[in-house]
Protein backbone atom coordinates (compact mmCIF):
# COMPACT_ATOMS: atom_id res chain seq x y z
CA UNK A 1 0.00 0.00 0.00
CA UNK A 2 0.87 3.11 -0.78
CA UNK A 3 1.12 6.43 1.48
CA UNK A 4 2.27 10.07 1.86
CA UNK A 5 4.37 10.85 4.46
CA UNK A 6 4.97 14.57 5.65
CA UNK A 7 6.89 15.66 8.28
CA UNK A 8 5.52 19.14 8.77
CA UNK A 9 5.95 22.85 10.04
CA UNK A 10 8.38 23.03 7.33
CA UNK A 11 8.58 26.56 5.53
CA UNK A 12 7.32 26.45 1.68
CA UNK A 13 9.45 29.37 -0.02
CA UNK A 14 9.66 29.63 -3.89
CA UNK A 15 7.01 29.20 -6.84
CA UNK A 16 4.86 26.53 -7.59
CA UNK A 17 3.24 26.55 -11.24
CA UNK A 18 0.05 25.58 -11.48
CA UNK A 19 -1.12 23.06 -13.89
CA UNK A 20 -4.01 22.58 -16.54
CA UNK A 21 -7.98 22.31 -14.81
CA UNK A 22 -8.63 18.77 -14.01
CA UNK A 23 -11.94 19.63 -14.26
CA UNK A 24 -11.98 20.97 -17.70
CA UNK A 25 -9.45 18.46 -19.16
CA UNK A 26 -12.05 15.71 -18.23
CA UNK A 27 -14.19 17.15 -20.48
CA UNK A 28 -12.58 18.55 -23.05
CA UNK A 29 -11.04 14.88 -23.67
CA UNK A 30 -14.08 13.01 -24.26
CA UNK A 31 -15.28 16.05 -26.34
CA UNK A 32 -12.37 15.77 -29.11
CA UNK A 33 -14.63 12.89 -30.49
CA UNK A 34 -17.44 15.04 -32.06
CA UNK A 35 -14.56 16.04 -34.41
CA UNK A 36 -14.14 14.45 -37.82
CA UNK A 37 -10.53 15.17 -37.80
CA UNK A 38 -7.31 15.27 -35.29
CA UNK A 39 -7.55 17.26 -32.15
CA UNK A 40 -4.86 18.91 -29.90
CA UNK A 41 -5.57 19.82 -26.08
CA UNK A 42 -2.76 21.55 -24.57
CA UNK A 43 -1.76 22.41 -20.89
CA UNK A 44 -3.43 18.63 -19.63
CA UNK A 45 -2.40 17.85 -16.72
CA UNK A 46 -0.84 14.25 -16.19
CA UNK A 47 -3.15 12.63 -13.55
CA UNK A 48 -4.89 9.23 -13.17
CA UNK A 49 -8.00 11.20 -14.35
CA UNK A 50 -6.99 11.91 -17.61
CA UNK A 51 -4.84 8.36 -17.78
CA UNK A 52 -8.76 6.71 -17.43
CA UNK A 53 -10.47 8.37 -19.82
CA UNK A 54 -7.62 7.90 -22.32
CA UNK A 55 -7.32 4.21 -21.84
CA UNK A 56 -11.29 4.63 -22.71
CA UNK A 57 -10.53 6.35 -25.63
CA UNK A 58 -8.27 3.45 -26.90
CA UNK A 59 -10.67 1.02 -26.11
CA UNK A 60 -13.68 2.57 -28.30
CA UNK A 61 -10.75 3.00 -30.82
CA UNK A 62 -9.29 6.23 -31.26
CA UNK A 63 -5.41 7.27 -31.72
CA UNK A 64 -4.11 8.98 -28.89
CA UNK A 65 -0.61 10.39 -28.23
CA UNK A 66 0.75 11.82 -25.32
CA UNK A 67 3.58 14.29 -25.13
CA UNK A 68 4.48 16.13 -21.34
CA UNK A 69 1.47 18.63 -21.36
CA UNK A 70 -0.22 18.18 -24.98
CA UNK A 71 -2.56 14.70 -26.10
CA UNK A 72 -3.40 14.45 -29.63
CA UNK A 73 -6.90 13.28 -30.36
CA UNK A 74 -7.32 11.01 -33.46
CA UNK A 75 -11.15 10.07 -33.93
CA UNK A 76 -11.53 8.93 -37.36
CA UNK A 77 -11.51 5.50 -36.71
CA UNK A 78 -13.60 4.95 -33.40
CA UNK A 79 -16.05 2.26 -33.01
CA UNK A 80 -18.75 3.02 -31.09
CA UNK A 81 -19.51 0.33 -28.10
CA UNK A 82 -20.19 -0.88 -25.00
CA UNK A 83 -18.03 0.81 -22.07
CA UNK A 84 -17.52 -1.84 -19.49
CA UNK A 85 -18.21 -1.14 -16.18
CA UNK A 86 -14.25 -1.29 -15.08
CA UNK A 87 -13.53 1.85 -17.23
CA UNK A 88 -16.43 3.72 -16.32
CA UNK A 89 -16.85 3.50 -12.54
CA UNK A 90 -12.72 4.70 -12.39
CA UNK A 91 -14.04 8.71 -12.57
CA UNK A 92 -17.66 10.62 -13.13
CA UNK A 93 -16.28 12.34 -15.98
CA UNK A 94 -16.72 8.83 -17.48
CA UNK A 95 -20.24 10.35 -18.09
CA UNK A 96 -19.23 13.17 -20.82
CA UNK A 97 -18.94 9.79 -23.07
CA UNK A 98 -22.80 9.26 -23.18
CA UNK A 99 -23.16 12.96 -24.33
CA UNK A 100 -20.69 12.78 -27.09
CA UNK A 101 -21.33 9.02 -28.28
CA UNK A 102 -24.91 10.07 -27.95
CA UNK A 103 -24.10 13.43 -30.10
CA UNK A 104 -22.06 10.89 -32.74
CA UNK A 105 -24.06 7.70 -32.92
CA UNK A 106 -27.33 8.67 -31.50
CA UNK A 107 -26.77 5.44 -29.37
CA UNK A 108 -24.30 4.59 -26.48
CA UNK A 109 -24.41 1.94 -23.49
CA UNK A 110 -22.33 2.08 -20.42
CA UNK A 111 -22.73 1.90 -17.23
CA UNK A 112 -22.95 4.44 -13.96
CA UNK A 113 -19.68 6.92 -13.57
CA UNK A 114 -17.67 6.33 -10.72
CA UNK A 115 -15.82 9.08 -8.92
CA UNK A 116 -15.25 10.44 -5.02
CA UNK A 117 -18.07 9.19 -2.32
CA UNK A 118 -18.86 12.86 -1.14
CA UNK A 119 -22.90 12.15 -1.01
CA UNK A 120 -25.18 11.98 -3.40
CA UNK A 121 -24.49 12.63 -7.17
CA UNK A 122 -27.20 11.69 -8.79
CA UNK A 123 -26.99 12.04 -13.18
CA UNK A 124 -30.91 12.97 -13.48
CA UNK A 125 -30.09 16.79 -14.53
CA UNK A 126 -27.55 14.91 -17.29
CA UNK A 127 -30.69 12.44 -18.32
CA UNK A 128 -33.28 15.29 -18.01
CA UNK A 129 -31.26 17.17 -21.10
CA UNK A 130 -31.09 14.19 -23.51
CA UNK A 131 -34.64 13.34 -23.33
CA UNK A 132 -35.14 17.24 -23.97
CA UNK A 133 -33.12 16.53 -27.03
CA UNK A 134 -35.29 13.51 -28.10
CA UNK A 135 -33.44 10.68 -26.59
CA UNK A 136 -34.95 7.86 -24.73
CA UNK A 137 -33.24 6.68 -21.77
CA UNK A 138 -33.11 2.86 -20.29
CA UNK A 139 -32.05 2.59 -16.81
CA UNK A 140 -31.64 -1.23 -15.73
CA UNK A 141 -29.50 -0.67 -12.10
CA UNK A 142 -26.29 0.61 -13.02
CA UNK A 143 -26.52 0.31 -16.83
CA UNK A 144 -27.86 2.76 -19.36
CA UNK A 145 -29.07 2.38 -22.56
CA UNK A 146 -29.46 5.65 -24.47
CA UNK A 147 -30.78 6.28 -27.83
CA UNK A 148 -32.19 8.65 -30.75
CA UNK A 149 -33.96 8.41 -33.86
CA UNK A 150 -33.19 12.12 -33.82
CA UNK A 151 -31.85 15.27 -31.80
CA UNK A 152 -33.50 18.01 -32.27
CA UNK A 153 -33.02 21.74 -29.91
CA UNK A 154 -35.09 22.34 -26.91
CA UNK A 155 -35.41 24.65 -24.25
CA UNK A 156 -33.56 22.70 -21.24
CA UNK A 157 -34.11 24.49 -17.61
CA UNK A 158 -31.91 22.23 -15.10
CA UNK A 159 -32.88 22.27 -11.27
CA UNK A 160 -29.71 23.06 -10.41
CA UNK A 161 -26.79 24.94 -11.78
CA UNK A 162 -24.91 21.81 -12.70
CA UNK A 163 -21.63 21.64 -14.22
CA UNK A 164 -21.89 18.39 -15.92
CA UNK A 165 -25.53 18.82 -16.58
CA UNK A 166 -25.00 22.13 -18.50
CA UNK A 167 -22.12 20.45 -20.28
CA UNK A 168 -23.22 17.73 -21.25
CA UNK A 169 -26.36 18.98 -22.58
CA UNK A 170 -23.90 21.13 -24.80
CA UNK A 171 -22.00 18.42 -25.62
CA UNK A 172 -25.12 16.89 -27.41
CA UNK A 173 -27.16 19.95 -28.28
CA UNK A 174 -24.06 21.34 -30.88
CA UNK A 175 -25.07 18.30 -33.16
CA UNK A 176 -29.15 18.24 -32.75
CA UNK A 177 -31.23 20.28 -35.09
CA UNK A 178 -32.25 23.75 -34.20
CA UNK A 179 -31.76 25.92 -31.52
CA UNK A 180 -31.07 24.95 -27.87
CA UNK A 181 -31.45 26.92 -24.62
CA UNK A 182 -30.36 25.84 -21.20
CA UNK A 183 -31.73 27.87 -18.49
CA UNK A 184 -30.17 28.48 -14.88
CA UNK A 185 -27.03 26.28 -16.59
CA UNK A 186 -23.96 26.56 -14.32
CA UNK A 187 -21.54 29.94 -14.71
CA UNK A 188 -17.89 27.62 -14.22
CA UNK A 189 -14.90 28.85 -15.70
CA UNK A 190 -14.51 25.52 -16.84
CA UNK A 191 -17.45 25.36 -18.96
CA UNK A 192 -16.84 28.55 -21.07
CA UNK A 193 -13.19 26.46 -22.15
CA UNK A 194 -15.47 23.57 -23.05
CA UNK A 195 -17.77 25.76 -25.26
CA UNK A 196 -14.62 27.56 -26.69
CA UNK A 197 -13.20 24.68 -27.78
CA UNK A 198 -16.54 23.06 -29.33
CA UNK A 199 -16.68 26.45 -31.24
CA UNK A 200 -13.21 26.13 -32.13
CA UNK A 201 -14.39 22.87 -34.04
CA UNK A 202 -17.10 24.78 -35.90
CA UNK A 203 -20.28 24.59 -32.71
CA UNK A 204 -22.31 28.03 -32.69
CA UNK A 205 -22.48 28.43 -28.85
CA UNK A 206 -23.06 31.65 -27.26
CA UNK A 207 -23.55 32.98 -23.44
CA UNK A 208 -20.92 30.31 -21.77
CA UNK A 209 -20.16 31.70 -18.33
CA UNK A 210 -23.95 32.87 -18.22
CA UNK A 211 -26.85 31.10 -16.29
CA UNK A 212 -28.23 30.96 -19.90
CA UNK A 213 -26.39 29.11 -23.09
CA UNK A 214 -27.71 29.57 -26.60
CA UNK A 215 -26.42 26.44 -29.05
CA UNK A 216 -27.41 26.26 -32.53
CA UNK A 217 -26.97 22.32 -34.01
CA UNK A 218 -24.37 21.82 -36.51
CA UNK A 219 -23.90 18.89 -39.02
CA UNK A 220 -19.85 18.84 -38.64
CA UNK A 221 -17.39 19.62 -36.65
CA UNK A 222 -13.67 19.52 -37.20
CA UNK A 223 -10.46 19.04 -35.49
CA UNK A 224 -8.99 22.19 -33.90
CA UNK A 225 -6.02 23.15 -31.33
CA UNK A 226 -7.95 23.99 -27.75
CA UNK A 227 -5.46 25.01 -24.19
CA UNK A 228 -6.82 23.89 -21.35
CA UNK A 229 -7.31 26.70 -18.40
CA UNK A 230 -5.60 26.94 -15.35
CA UNK A 231 -6.75 24.83 -12.57
CA UNK A 232 -8.61 27.09 -10.10
CA UNK A 233 -8.87 24.47 -7.29
CA UNK A 234 -5.24 22.96 -7.75
CA UNK A 235 -4.39 27.22 -7.16
CA UNK A 236 -6.65 27.50 -4.33
CA UNK A 237 -5.05 24.64 -2.45
CA UNK A 238 -1.82 26.15 -3.29
CA UNK A 239 -2.93 29.77 -2.07
CA UNK A 240 -4.00 27.98 1.49
CA UNK A 241 -0.40 26.07 1.65
CA UNK A 242 1.04 29.91 1.34
CA UNK A 243 -1.25 31.49 4.08
CA UNK A 244 -0.24 27.89 6.28
CA UNK A 245 3.15 27.70 6.09
CA UNK A 246 4.73 29.85 3.23
CA UNK A 247 7.59 32.35 3.16
CA UNK A 248 6.43 34.65 0.24
CA UNK A 249 5.37 31.59 -1.63
CA UNK A 250 4.27 32.22 -5.28
CA UNK A 251 1.73 30.53 -6.88
CA UNK A 252 2.10 31.05 -10.74
CA UNK A 253 0.28 30.56 -14.00
CA UNK A 254 -3.19 31.40 -12.52
CA UNK A 255 -6.32 33.50 -13.35
CA UNK A 256 -6.81 35.04 -10.00
CA UNK A 257 -10.88 35.88 -10.91
CA UNK A 258 -11.17 32.56 -10.75
CA UNK A 259 -10.42 32.26 -6.96
CA UNK A 260 -12.18 35.56 -6.26
CA UNK A 261 -14.35 34.51 -3.60
CA UNK A 262 -11.39 32.56 -2.02
CA UNK A 263 -8.76 35.22 -2.08
CA UNK A 264 -11.55 37.77 -0.97
CA UNK A 265 -12.48 35.17 2.10
CA UNK A 266 -8.47 35.58 2.77
CA UNK A 267 -8.17 39.12 3.01
CA UNK A 268 -10.93 39.06 5.13
CA UNK A 269 -8.93 36.95 7.71
CA UNK A 270 -5.76 39.22 7.32
CA UNK A 271 -3.83 37.14 5.47
CA UNK A 272 -0.61 38.48 3.85
CA UNK A 273 -0.65 37.98 0.56
CA UNK A 274 0.14 40.16 -3.33
CA UNK A 275 -2.28 39.31 -5.90
CA UNK A 276 -0.47 40.33 -9.12
CA UNK A 277 -1.93 39.45 -12.49
CA UNK A 278 -1.60 36.06 -13.03
CA UNK A 279 0.52 34.82 -9.91
CA UNK A 280 -0.62 35.34 -5.68
CA UNK A 281 2.71 35.66 -3.45
CA UNK A 282 1.28 34.77 -0.10
CA UNK A 283 2.91 34.36 3.03
CA UNK A 284 1.82 32.60 7.02
CA UNK A 285 -0.06 35.55 9.09
CA UNK A 286 -0.29 35.00 12.68
CA UNK A 287 -3.14 36.71 14.38
CA UNK A 288 -5.52 35.91 11.60
CA UNK A 289 -9.67 36.45 11.84
CA UNK A 290 -12.60 33.90 11.90
CA UNK A 291 -14.39 34.57 9.08
CA UNK A 292 -17.89 32.50 7.69
CA UNK A 293 -17.97 30.58 4.94
CA UNK A 294 -20.68 29.42 2.27
CA UNK A 295 -20.23 27.17 -0.71
CA UNK A 296 -22.28 27.63 -3.66
CA UNK A 297 -21.76 27.38 -7.50
CA UNK A 298 -19.31 29.59 -8.93
CA UNK A 299 -18.59 32.69 -8.52
CA UNK A 300 -19.46 31.56 -5.01
CA UNK A 301 -17.09 30.07 -3.01
CA UNK A 302 -15.89 26.40 -4.46
CA UNK A 303 -17.19 23.04 -2.84
CA UNK A 304 -14.02 21.84 -3.78
CA UNK A 305 -11.95 24.18 -1.46
CA UNK A 306 -14.11 23.71 1.11
CA UNK A 307 -12.53 21.19 2.89
CA UNK A 308 -8.74 22.67 2.38
CA UNK A 309 -9.61 26.12 3.66
CA UNK A 310 -11.21 24.58 6.85
CA UNK A 311 -6.92 23.90 7.90
CA UNK A 312 -6.53 27.43 7.71
CA UNK A 313 -9.63 28.04 9.29
CA UNK A 314 -8.35 25.74 12.49
CA UNK A 315 -5.66 28.77 12.79
CA UNK A 316 -8.12 31.63 13.19
CA UNK A 317 -8.11 33.74 16.71
CA UNK A 318 -12.08 32.48 17.27
CA UNK A 319 -14.66 31.18 16.20
CA UNK A 320 -15.23 30.10 12.49
CA UNK A 321 -18.54 28.75 10.28
CA UNK A 322 -18.57 26.85 7.58
CA UNK A 323 -21.61 25.88 5.43
CA UNK A 324 -21.91 22.81 2.50
CA UNK A 325 -24.71 23.41 0.53
CA UNK A 326 -23.36 20.93 -2.39
CA UNK A 327 -22.76 17.76 -1.52
CA UNK A 328 -24.11 16.36 2.23
CA UNK A 329 -21.52 13.90 3.18
CA UNK A 330 -18.14 16.51 2.61
CA UNK A 331 -16.88 16.68 6.25
CA UNK A 332 -15.07 13.23 6.28
CA UNK A 333 -12.08 15.10 6.70
CA UNK A 334 -13.14 16.73 9.96
CA UNK A 335 -12.64 13.19 12.07
CA UNK A 336 -9.04 13.49 10.94
CA UNK A 337 -8.13 17.06 11.55
CA UNK A 338 -9.81 16.36 15.11
CA UNK A 339 -7.54 13.80 15.77
CA UNK A 340 -4.30 16.05 14.80
CA UNK A 341 -5.23 18.67 17.47
CA UNK A 342 -8.42 20.57 15.63
CA UNK A 343 -11.47 21.74 17.52
CA UNK A 344 -14.52 21.19 15.09
CA UNK A 345 -18.07 20.35 15.45
CA UNK A 346 -20.54 19.18 13.18
CA UNK A 347 -23.81 20.86 12.77
CA UNK A 348 -25.99 18.68 10.28
CA UNK A 349 -24.59 20.52 7.21
CA UNK A 350 -22.69 23.09 8.87
CA UNK A 351 -18.74 22.86 10.68
CA UNK A 352 -18.10 25.37 13.78
CA UNK A 353 -14.07 25.57 13.93
CA UNK A 354 -12.65 26.88 17.16
CA UNK A 355 -9.40 28.19 17.03
CA UNK A 356 -6.63 28.74 17.10
CA UNK A 357 -5.32 25.56 18.15
CA UNK A 358 -2.05 23.35 16.97
CA UNK A 359 -1.95 20.24 15.06
CA UNK A 360 0.38 17.54 15.44
CA UNK A 361 0.59 14.34 12.81
CA UNK A 362 -0.77 11.46 12.97
CA UNK A 363 -1.99 8.85 10.83
CA UNK A 364 -4.61 9.81 8.43
CA UNK A 365 -7.24 8.65 5.63
CA UNK A 366 -7.67 10.67 2.42
CA UNK A 367 -10.98 9.36 2.07
CA UNK A 368 -11.59 11.70 -0.90
CA UNK A 369 -10.02 14.05 -3.13
CA UNK A 370 -10.26 16.90 -1.79
CA UNK A 371 -10.30 15.69 1.90
CA UNK A 372 -7.25 14.31 0.65
CA UNK A 373 -5.76 17.86 0.15
CA UNK A 374 -6.91 19.12 3.35
CA UNK A 375 -5.15 16.53 4.91
CA UNK A 376 -1.97 17.22 2.85
CA UNK A 377 -2.34 20.84 4.36
CA UNK A 378 -2.94 19.84 7.51
CA UNK A 379 0.42 17.49 7.49
CA UNK A 380 2.78 20.30 6.16
CA UNK A 381 1.39 22.62 9.03
CA UNK A 382 1.41 20.31 11.95
CA UNK A 383 4.76 19.22 14.11
CA UNK A 384 5.97 15.52 13.90
CA UNK A 385 4.64 12.95 10.96
CA UNK A 386 2.13 12.67 9.19
CA UNK A 387 1.31 9.59 7.63
CA UNK A 388 -1.89 9.51 5.11
CA UNK A 389 -3.40 6.33 3.79
CA UNK A 390 -5.62 6.05 0.30
CA UNK A 391 -3.68 8.23 -1.43
CA UNK A 392 -4.89 7.26 -4.94
CA UNK A 393 -8.10 10.03 -4.67
CA UNK A 394 -5.15 12.60 -4.19
CA UNK A 395 -2.73 11.49 -7.33
CA UNK A 396 -6.44 11.74 -9.20
CA UNK A 397 -7.32 15.51 -8.66
CA UNK A 398 -3.44 16.97 -8.28
CA UNK A 399 -0.31 16.52 -10.72
CA UNK A 400 3.00 16.27 -9.40
CA UNK A 401 2.19 17.22 -6.08
CA UNK A 402 5.15 15.45 -4.36
CA UNK A 403 7.17 17.09 -6.72
CA UNK A 404 5.63 20.60 -6.78
CA UNK A 405 5.69 20.77 -2.76
CA UNK A 406 9.56 19.64 -2.03
CA UNK A 407 10.56 21.78 -4.72
CA UNK A 408 9.66 24.78 -2.34
CA UNK A 409 10.75 23.04 1.07
CA UNK A 410 8.44 20.56 2.28
CA UNK A 411 9.14 16.97 3.64
CA UNK A 412 6.53 15.04 1.71
CA UNK A 413 7.16 11.80 -0.50
CA UNK A 414 5.44 8.94 -0.83
CA UNK A 415 5.68 5.32 0.64
CA UNK A 416 5.37 2.09 0.19
CA UNK A 417 4.05 0.41 3.53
Amino acid sequence: MKVLQINGAKPLEGTIRISGSKNASVALIPAAILADSEVTICNVPEITDTDALEEILMYLGATVKRASESIVIDPTSLVNKEIPEEMSNKLRASYYFMAVLLAKYKHVEMYFPGGCSIGARPIDQTLKGFRALGATVEEKENYYVIDAKELNGATIELDMPSVGATINAMLVAVKAKGETIIKNAAREPEIINVASFLNGMGAKITGAGESEIKIEGVEKLEGCYTEVIPDRIETGTYIIAGALMGKKLKIDNIIPEHVESLISKMQEMGVDMEVGVDSVTVSKTENLKPVEIVTKGYPGFATDLQQPVTVLLTQCKGNSTLEETIYENRFKNVPYLNNMGASIEIENRKIHINGKTELTGCEVEATDLRAGACLVLAGLLASGTTTISNIGPVLRGYENIVEKLTDVGASIEIKEV
